[in-house]
């Protein structure tokens, strides 16, 4: 009995013994282990980094642009009038080589009748007829075809206006890839297009969200040559100054020598529309329209970009209509307010 007593305890201390040892060992690997997956996630990191650069670029511009969703869905383009737009026509206007504009005229609400099954030419001619012209530059998402920018048609139409409504390269059934410097190039031919077929009437650029900026670089590239829109509105302003690089490009530059390796991801995507320093330099006489419950350009923003615009110019040359925010117009709801067709005709008679 006493000899298997000692068996066992010998045995148990043998286990204890093993135990022990494979403890120490874990202890002893757990550090190597540490710092071997987190090697391995900063090599990752290094190397993926320099693989997003390639599709960056892309995927900044979506994000700015948003012209790949092209709502509404399952619409002609082509045909206007699918959409109550009777006294519309469509068109295409080639801005730069390559790069085919959809575009939409709508002639004044008093000429409807005689519009129907006129051709491209008849359109064309309407222009001289001394009615205002507006050109509508719309913001990032879906086409000439979203209801506000039908709706902001239907309004100025009949108030007797001519409005064309161009969708910039990439979007809807325009061709090309949108960039900021392509954008503002599309707005300027289509000024200068209507321009050389407008005679003496009066050419207004109407810009909401994104279209805003587009419609201030546009502004300035034409003060530039010496010439002036004649008169600017701005819907749902907004200003880029201040806008930081995003967050993960932080991190990557604390890496050690990688910026000597690779560029910096965001130096070839300066979408920046600088609508404030743009305002600094306009001569033209502008009209800011803006919701006060827009929850995408808040009211503040564009009150300080009113008092920009003011000092640069002047308080009679320069106007800011807010809309209540107990009416829900939000960012893209003005158009249907029963006033603004007023604040429209009182800002056209003051040009």
């Amino acid at each position: 009995m006493t000899r298997k007593r000692v068996v066992k305890q010998h045995g148990a201390s043998s286990a204890a013994s093993k135990v022990q040892r494979s403890a120490r060992v874990q202890r002893d690997e757990a550090p190597s282990r540490w710092w071997l997956k987190r090697g391995l996630l900063a090599l990752v990191i290094f190397l993926l980094v320099p693989c997003l650069q390639k599709t960056l670029p892309e995927l900044i511009q979506h994000l700015v642009y948003t012209h790949r969703v092209r709502v509404p869905f399952f619409i002609d383009l082509s045909r206007p009038s699918d959409l109550s737009l009777n006294h519309t026509v469509n068109m295409y206007l080639t801005s730069e080589e390559g790069i085919s504009l959809g575009v939409w005229h709508t002639v004044p609400e008093s000429k409807w009748k005689e519009a129907q099954g006129k051709d491209l030419a008849w359109y064309q001619d309407t222009l001289k007829d001394r009615s205002p012209v507006f050109i509508y530059l719309h913001g990032n998402t879906g086409t000439r075809a979203a209801a506000h920018r039908i709706g902001v048609a239907k309004v100025l139409s009949a108030l007797g206006y001519h409005v064309l409504v161009p969708d910039y390269r990439g979007f809807g059934d325009s061709t090309g890839e949108p960039t900021e410097a392509g954008v503002t190039t599309d707005a300027l031919y289509v000024y200068n297009w209507v321009k050389e077929r407008s005679g003496d009437s009066l050419v207004v650029i109407w810009g909401h969200s994104l279209g805003t900026g587009v419609a201030t670089n546009a502004a300035v590239k034409l003060h530039e040559q010496g010439r002036s829109f004649d008169g600017v509105i701005l819907e749902g302003t907004f200003n880029t100054k201040g806008q930081e690089m995003p967050i993960f490009t932080w991190y990557y530059w604390r890496l050690p020598g990688s910026g000597y390796l690779f560029p910096d991801p965001g130096e070839e995507n300066k979408a920046l529309f600088p609508s404030e320093e743009n305002l600094k330099k306009m001569t033209c006489p502008i009209l800011f329209l803006h919701s006060e419950d827009d929850h995408l350009a808040p009211i503040q923003t564009v009150q300080e970009l009113y008092e920009v615009a003011v000092m640069a110019q002047n308080a009679e040359r320069v106007k800011m209509v807010p809309f209540d925010g107990s009416l829900g117009y939000l960012h893209n709801g003005l158009y249907r307010d029963p006033h603004l067709p007023d604040s429209l005709q009182k800002f056209v008679l003051s040009l």
